[in-house]
This record gives C-alpha cells, sequence and structure tokens, in this order.
C-alpha cells in the first residue's frame, strides 16, 4: 500500500523540469516555480543595475591595524597628522537590518595603493613598529626564530606598515554606500549616508544609484526569502545565508523606474524620521513588503508562501 500512496502522492504533486539552463538545478513544487517565474519576468539581475560590490579591508593583522578610542587619541595627541590615517570601522557583527552598534573601534588606513611615506606619520610608525616589524612584514615567513605560529603575514609586495590588500577602491568608502555582512540570518543593510565608516573584513560595500530604494528592497523579507529559495546557491548553513558576490549579484530585484523610486524613497524618508525602531516603522515596513510584493505581481498565496 506504501507504494500506492506514493504514487498517488506524485500524481497529484508533481512538476516538470526540462534541465535545460545551465543554471543550478533546484527541483523546485508547483508554487516556487511559479514564483520564480514572476521573478524573472518582472526582475532585473543586480549586475544590470548600475552598482559596484567591493570587499572589506584584510589588514593581515588586525590586532595592529584595529584600534580602539583610547589609542586612537593616544596617536593623534602624540602627532595630530595621525588623524589623516584613522578611520572608524564597521564589522559585519556591528552591522543590523537598517542600522549598526558601532563598537568604538579604528583602522589604521595604510592602503598601499596611497603610496605613504610612513616616517611622515611617526606616531603610527612607532605605535606599529610595537608589534614586532618582522610579524607585521608581508613576506609570509613562517615561524620567526623557529617559534611555531610567529609568522609574518602572507607574501605581497607591500611594505611592512601598509594593509595586506591594496584597496584601490579606497575612495569609494568615502561615497554614500550601502554596508552589508556577507554571513546572516536576516537581511542586514546599513545605508551609510554620512560616509564616514569604512568596512572591516567580514562587511561588504555596495555603491551606486538608487542606494535607497535598494535598501529597502534587500531588506525587505520578501527578497530575502526570494534569495535564500533560488540564489543562495544551496549555501544554507547553521549561520545562516551567505550574500556571496556572484550570488548577490545574481538576484533579480523589481525594475526601478522614476515612479517606483520615488515611493521607495519616500519610505525611507518616513523610516529615517522615526529612527528605524518606532512602532510606526513595523506599519511602513509591512507597507513596504507589500510594495515590493505587487513589484514582482505575486499573488497572495505567493507571499504567504515567501514569509512563511
Amino acid at each position: 500500500g506504501c507504494t500506492r500512496n506514493l504514487s498517488d502522492y506524485l500524481q497529484q504533486h508533481y512538476s516538470e523540469n526540462n534541465f535545460n539552463s545551465s543554471d543550478n538545478w533546484i527541483l523546485l513544487n508547483p508554487i516556487e516555480t511559479s514564483i520564480k517565474n514572476k521573478i524573472e519576468q518582472y526582475g532585473t539581475p543586480l549586475n544590470e543595475w548600475n552598482i559596484q560590490i567591493n570587499y572589506g579591508i584584510k589588514t593581515g593583522y588586525n590586532d595592529a591595524f584595529i584600534i580602539d578610542e583610547s589609542t586612537k587619541n593616544a596617536l593623534i595627541a602624540s602627532d595630530p597628522k595621525s588623524e589623516e590615517l584613522i578611520r572608524p570601522i564597521l564589522r559585519g557583527k556591528d552591522i543590523k537590518r537598517y542600522t549598526y552598534n558601532y563598537a568604538n573601534l579604528y583602522l589604521i588606513c595604510t592602503f598601499p595603493s596611497k603610496h605613504y611615506d610612513i616616517d611622515k606619520y611617526p606616531a603610527i610608525r612607532d605605535y606599529l613598529l610595537s608589534f614586532d616589524k618582522r610579524r607585521l612584514a608581508q613576506t609570509g615567513e613562517k615561524n620567526i626564530d623557529g617559534i611555531k605560529g610567529f609568522n609574518a603575514r602572507k607574501k605581497t609586495g607591500n611594505k611592512w606598515f601598509e594593509t595586506q590588500d591594496q584597496i584601490n577602491y579606497s575612495d569609494d568608502f568615502n561615497m554614500p554606500k550601502l554596508m552589508y555582512s556577507e554571513i546572516v540570518q536576516e537581511p542586514h543593510f546599513y545605508f551609510d549616508d554620512n560616509t564616514h565608516f569604512y568596512p572591516e573584513a567580514t562587511t561588504f560595500i555596495m555603491n551606486g544609484d538608487n542606494l535607497k530604494s535598494l535598501l529597502l528592497i534587500l531588506n525587505s523579507k520578501l527578497t530575502f526569502n526570494i534569495f535564500k529559495l533560488f540564489y543562495a546557491g544551496g549555501g544554507l548553513g547553521e549561520n545562516g545565508i551567505r550574500y556571496k558576490k556572484s550570488f548577490l549579484l545574481n538576484l533579480r530585484l523589481p525594475k526601478l523606474d522614476e515612479t517606483v523610486n520615488s515611493v521607495l524613497e519616500s519610505y525611507y524618508e518616513m523610516l529615517l524620521v522615526n529612527n528605524f525602531q518606532t512602532e510606526t516603522c513595523c506599519i511602513i515596513l509591512n507597507e513596504v513588503e507589500n510594495y515590493i510584493s505587487k513589484l514582482y505581481n505575486l499573488s497572495q498565496s505567493e507571499i504567504d508562501y515567501l514569509l512563511n
């Protein structure tokens, strides 16, 4: 009887898949197939939007390059020029949905692409030297002095006082940007409109057009679940999903015209006035979800499926 029940079940719940595309094969039930078709019809892949995504800053030695408030103050007191190279940073875990928890940490921004002369910043030079120049060197040398684990940073062409990566795009840090954590349980996108935070290695940034609208769409639970279902590459671990750059660039988002953009921007302004955290915000965010569902042309049953 068991196999007959199974064949009845298959008769009632099967869906066809021709596997003729080069995408990852995902077995979808009928409602998921319908949702995916609509997303492909009404959405545009993020890589066709006018945006750029960049990685956060890898220093290769955070203990030396990431400093607290008192160290920052001491460096500036010792030499006011130090302030030119010190910026507040956000780590992935500091970024929340629409907001952040700042841990009062700063980065020494000696990016190789800027070709700094470290002797012009004596306080920072001497501070970094207190960590042992051999450990800071980017030679890849292992077990210095025969001490296991006493290693230099990975081998690059960069100088001992510079960060590990070139960071050719550091000017983008000073522009309005979305900041987000790579591995999340729920969408955590923050709009840094005042352009003063720099991204640490566990943070990504997005620069470009229509960032306020993009923020609302990406922080939407509907969009998050669409990403999780169809674009996260099966990347569902205990820690949540991974906003891998290539996955995110494939994500299809509702097309923006002037009307849609102005509606979403007005929602953003309302949320901003309410500091993103009052009861009014809950009502506004529900309206945003509703609006986004219309942009994808989703039916009520499809919305319910995605939200539950």
